[in-house]
């Protein structure tokens, strides 16, 4: 019953920011809640669009039913409103104020999460709903939305989360900032007396909230007699078994693991109340359910980030072909042989006493080395030893060991297991690394000392295992558990047990991380079967053969080592900041195995250059044996390769295109490079030039470019690999990830062209079919009438001699971009800032002959790189330090 004289003097009319106030009601409600007398009504406000879709004629596909949390109301969901009235995908929103909240009833009593989902079904009753549903809630509305939808399954068609809880996890309180609420000395006075509650809420926003938008959120709750509801939300917080609401708590956290409706969660990971392991407890329990991570939002998600498209593209998929959590389906295929196949068929032959990895000590010896044999007795042991201590399928263990023997067992004792392992390394830098593992939520963290210190600080989640035995009084300090060693000890001596049911090849292997040059780190998931179609890839790309010998300065490599069946040394290095790498230190390796094939990045591969006087008789007769050089995660110019083809002289030097989300894409060798930039400067294979030639694709993989728009974006749907036609470049193989890791957004965008990936890369084919490189999409510069990518610019200008590194950058709005070149010189500039004239002509007359015109150069001590490749310079950065510059502000460091 819709109640009459509505609006009520409560409601203060138009004026809010984005509310129409067309969609503001009243409706009486009969209560049949326990905390009300029987034949009592309440006076619910909601803000509906149904009757606008009515009067537009719009016939919706369903109801969104959106539920507050405390302390904000209806507001919260206005972007959904909007956005269901979208002619092309109207659904009807109705926001609710929870009774004793927003502008609803107060009604003086004290309503408990049962009354609460009790309350919201009467209202539905009311409201007449039928189905299809879409349940929305956030914070504790999630909860009592989650009561609804169990209450409902005839209705229901979906539900959506955002930060919110419905179990607090084994072993942990509840968040500070809520038991600082429910304290005694602080309850009353923070959540009803005054309006702190409220304000640090607000605080939470980030960006922070504008002043209307804040006013607005206050507004229902102005003197005290309006935020009672506010404080017995909190109290209602069940915070041990104890509490009257744990059972209805329990009963909504219990019953979600039956809820087969599609799901979708939209989450802030910087909430200092629903943290990430809230988020990985919601995705066990519905573990079919969509997510979306948004880096650097928080708790007010919905205030922070756009979630009205994302869920408008989620609910356009319900009912087609299944809804948006269909499993796909994959065509029946072949046994795959698991990663490590080539390393147990090695420990059982002739082979198996011969060295499998080796590490190197600094002063060049070999510190630590492992057979076929004894490496497959080792993972064995370890693998019986983690499976008695609850590792098993389906768990996530961050592995913080660097490369070498203990890093080797561990990685493939937990994958023979079925646990999925999460490398996220050093190389992303402190922060970087600390957001990448709470993303990850690992059940385990094995690590040295220093990673399991920054566990003990940072808070990272995950039972901590030492990778060595440890004091007793340090492993209580740290939070240690056990250690491998004593896990590998006690896997040794318990009785032979039937083997574990051994991983499908469909099933989560491993999520590694990208080098966040271009945003933050994404995790990236991968399948057994992907991670052993790169090992053949590369086995057959490259002619990798079981018996080879590999020197890798660069982890995965050395991880995949084994798996290829090539003895494995890692250099004595720090594998995380890759310039550390000496000629001295590779030329040891090299000779400790007579090694045959070397890995290592372009930044190594320039400090090998630079430090090459430092290598014996001995070390360079071990290079002058590698008859493969392979190097990738950055463009190598052709005469730094020249350079280390005269070091080594006999190796065939690769330098395959690739990322991490498909790892290798393309491959070329120098000779090949040679040839196509001769070809690129007589002109005589069309399309050759402008760009970083990479060659053609490897084995298995089809490679194309989707064309540029005028405005720099790549929209369109149509694959092309006709030469000269500049485009977003796409991968379609067997070893592309599975998806990226709750980045649910991310992944659609991704894989908006069934079965390729989109790699944010821009280039194009020449018509001898080999690929360009032209940089990355976010990089590409909109400039008046034309598109410039940089990669070919960068590459002129860093042929001066007095020039390092070179980017090329746009300042201004999009479409009217100055292209601004910023240069690292050589020697060091004193300090950054405008380039001197003559310097700044040079770079000008090298970047016009490459057909780019440039407004400004600026010049710097150093680029600002990637910490894991030293090579990947943050063009984004440096172009909102250029504008600032060319602004007239002080230059400071970029």
């Amino acid at each position: 019953m819709v109640a009459a004289g509505w609006p009520g003097v409560d409601w203060p009319g138009a004026g809010w920011p984005g509310v129409d106030p067309e969609w503001s009601r009243e409706i009486a409600v009969a209560s049949t809640s326990a905390a009300d007398d029987p034949g009592t009504v309440r006076r619910w406000h909601l803000l509906d669009n149904g009757a606008q879709l009515s009067r537009r004629g719009l016939a919706p596909a369903g109801t969104l039913l959106c539920v507050h949390g405390n302390p904000t109301w209806s507001y919260l969901w206005r972007t959904l409103l909007a956005a269901g009235t979208d002619p092309a995908h109207p659904w009807r929103v109705v926001a609710v104020d929870q009774l004793d909240m927003g502008y609803s009833e107060r009604t003086g009593t004290f309503r408990r999460l049962a009354d609460r989902i009790n309350d919201l079904g009467d209202l539905t009753d009311a409201l007449g709903l039928d189905g299809p549903v879409v349940t929305v809630g956030h914070d504790w509305g999630g909860v009592i939305s989650l009561g609804w939808a169990l209450a409902h399954p005839q209705q229901l068609a979906g539900v959506v989360l955002t930060n919110t809880a419905v179990h607090q996890p084994a072993g942990s309180g509840i968040p500070p900032a809520l038991r600082l609420a429910l304290h005694p000395a602080v309850h009353r006075w923070g959540t009803t007396t005054s309006d702190t509650f409220l304000r640090v809420t607000h605080a939470l926003a980030r960006p922070p909230l504008a002043a209307d938008v804040r006013n607005a959120f206050m507004a229902p709750y102005r003197g005290a007699g309006r935020r009672t509801g506010v404080g017995n939300f909190v109290a209602d917080i069940p915070a041990d078994t104890s509490h009257p609401s744990h059972p209805a708590l329990t009963g909504v956290a219990e019953g979600l693991r039956d809820l087969r409706v599609p799901a979708l969660m939209l989450w802030g990971p910087r909430d200092p109340i629903f943290s990430d392991r809230y988020l990985k407890d919601l995705i066990g329990r519905l573990p079919h359910a969509k997510v979306h991570r948004f880096e650097g939002a928080g708790h007010l998600v919905a205030e922070d980030r756009d979630i009205a498209a994302p869920v408008v593209e989620w609910l356009a998929e319900l009912g087609r072909d299944g809804g948006p959590d269909r499993q796909r389906t994959k065509a029946p295929a072949d046994a795959v042989p698991p990663l490590w196949a080539p390393l147990a068929e090695l420990a059982a032959g002739a082979a198996g006493g011969d060295t499998a990895v080796a590490e190197m000590a600094p002063d060049g010896s070999v510190a630590r080395s492992l057979s076929w044999r004894e490496l497959e007795q080792g993972i064995a042991a370890l693998a019986a030893g983690l499976t008695e201590a609850g590792v098993g399928h389906g768990c996530r263990v961050s592995l913080m060991v660097p490369p070498g023997v203990d890093l080797t067992v561990a990685l493939y004792a937990c994958l023979r297991l079925g646990a999925v392992v999460v490398v996220a390394d050093a190389g992303l830098g402190r922060r970087g690394l600390s957001r990448a593992v709470k993303g990850a939520t690992p059940d385990f963290l094995i690590g040295i000392d220093r990673a399991l210190a920054a566990a003990a600080v940072l808070g990272w989640p995950g039972r901590r295992i030492s990778v060595q035995d440890l004091p007793a009084a340090r492993r209580r300090l740290l939070g240690v558990e056990t250690s491998l060693t004593a896990l590998a000890r006690r896997g040794a001596s318990v009785s032979p047990k039937p083997p574990a049911l051994a991983p499908g090849p469909d099933a989560d292997a491993a999520v590694l991380f990208t080098s966040g040059s271009t945003g933050p780190a994404k995790g990236v998931l991968y399948t057994h079967r992907q991670l052993a179609a790169m090992r053949d890839t590369v086995a057959e790309t490259f002619g990798i053969r079981p018996g080879a010998r590999l020197v890798a300065g660069f982890a995965p490599f050395a991880l995949l080592g084994p798996a290829l069946g090539a003895v494995s040394v890692t250099p004595a290095m720090d594998v995380t900041a890759p310039r550390t790498l000496t000629a001295r230190a590779l030329a040891d390796a090299a000779a400790a195995i007579d090694a045959t094939v070397v890995f290592a990045s372009p930044a190594a591969l320039r400090n090998v250059l630079a430090t090459r006087a430092g290598v014996s008789g001995g070390g360079r007769q071990a290079l002058e044996g590698v008859e493969l050089l392979l190097s990738a995660g950055a463009p190598i110019p052709e005469p730094l390769l020249v350079e280390v083809q005269r070091l080594l002289p006999r190796a065939s030097l690769h330098t395959p295109y690739g990322m991490t989300e498909a790892l290798p894409v393309t491959d070329i060798s120098l000779d090949q490079i040679q040839a196509a930039d001769a070809e690129a400067a007589a002109g005589t294979v069309a399309g050759a030039g402008n760009g970083v030639c990479v060659g053609r694709p490897v084995h298995g993989a089809r490679v194309a470019v989707v064309a540029l728009a005028a405005d720099g974006t790549a929209p369109g749907t149509d694959l092309v690999t006709e030469a000269g036609v500049t485009g977003e470049i796409l991968v379609s193989s067997p070893h592309v990830k599975e998806a990226y890791d709750r980045l649910w957004l991310t992944q659609r965008e991704s894989s908006s062209l069934s079965g390729w990936h989109r790699t944010g890369d821009v280039g194009h084919f020449d018509a001898a079919g080999r690929l360009w490189v032209e940089g990355r999409l976010a990089h590409v510069v909109t400039a008046a009438g034309s598109v410039v990518t940089p990669v070919g610019a960068e590459q002129a200008i860093e042929r001066l001699d007095d020039v390092g590194l070179a980017a090329v950058v746009g300042v201004g709005p999009s479409g009217t971009q100055a292209v601004v070149a910023v240069v690292e010189t050589v020697p060091p500039a004193r300090k950054p800032g405008p380039a001197a004239p003559q310097l700044a002509g040079r770079v000008r007359a090298a970047a016009l002959a490459a057909g780019v015109s440039v407004a400004a150069v600026l010049a710097v001590p150093a680029q600002p790189t990637d910490i894991r490749h030293n090579a990947k310079i943050d063009r984004t950065r440096l172009s909102r330090w250029a504008s600032r510059v060319l602004a007239g502000g002080r230059p400071g460091t970029p």
